[in-house]
C-alpha cells in the first residue's frame, strides 16, 4: 500500500518500489534495511548475495519463481561468484532488464572501477561510507532522491 506524502499542492502518493539488494555483507545488508526503514518508506526488500543469486532473482528461477521485477537494484561490486561488474554488463545487455536503474552501492573509490561501472551504464555510483552515521545519511538519501523524486518505469514494463 502507499505511503502518503505531502507536498506543496496537497497529498500525494509514493509508488512501492520493489528493491533487489545485491550485497554480499551481511552487516550491509542490515544497515541498508534499516536505514530505508528508518525513512518511513516500506518498500519490499529482496536480498541477493552475489551476481548469481540476484539473475536467478530477475529470470525467476528456482525460489524466486514468485518474486516481483525489482523497480531498482543497488549493486555492490566486489562480491564471490559474479561480481558487480559482470552482473551490471549482462543485465544491461539485456533487453529485458536494461531499463531498470542500477545504483552501484560499493567501498571502492577506485577511478577504474567507477568509469568501469558507468560504462556499463550503472545509473550512479555511490562509494559506502566507513563511518556507520553516514552509510545512514547515504542510504537515506538513494532513498530520497531513486523512490521520492525520481520517476521509475512501472514494474510491469519490460
Amino acid at each position: 500500500m502507499p505511503i502518503p506524502k505531502a507536498t506543496m499542492k496537497g497529498m500525494t502518493t509514493v509508488p512501492q518500489v520493489e528493491i533487489l539488494l545485491v550485497e554480499d555483507s551481511p552487516g550491509d545488508v542490515r544497515l541498508t534495511i534499516e536505514a530505508l526503514a528508518d525513512a518511513k518508506i516500506s518498500n519490499k526488500i529482496s536480498v541477493a548475495s552475489d551476481g548469481i543469486e540476484a539473475l536467478r532473482f530477475l529470470r525467476q528461477e528456482g525460489e524466486f519463481k514468485d518474486a516481483a521485477r525489482p523497480g531498482l537494484i543497488l549493486l555492490d561490486l566486489n562480491m564471490p561468484r559474479m561480481d558487480g561488474r559482470e552482473f551490471l554488463e549482462i543485465i544491461k545487455n539485456d533487453d529485458e532488464y536494461r531499463n531498470i536503474p542500477v545504483v552501484v552501492l560499493t567501498t571502492s573509490q577506485a577511478d577504474s572501477d567507477i568509469l568501469k561501472s558507468y560504462n556499463l551504464r550503472a545509473n550512479c555510483y555511490i562509494t559506502k561510507p566507513v563511518d556507520l552515521d553516514q552509510f545512514l545519511v547515504v542510504v537515506q538519501s538513494i532513498q530520497e532522491f531513486w523512490l521520492s523524486i525520481v520517476k521509475l518505469p512501472s514494474s510491469n514494463a519490460a
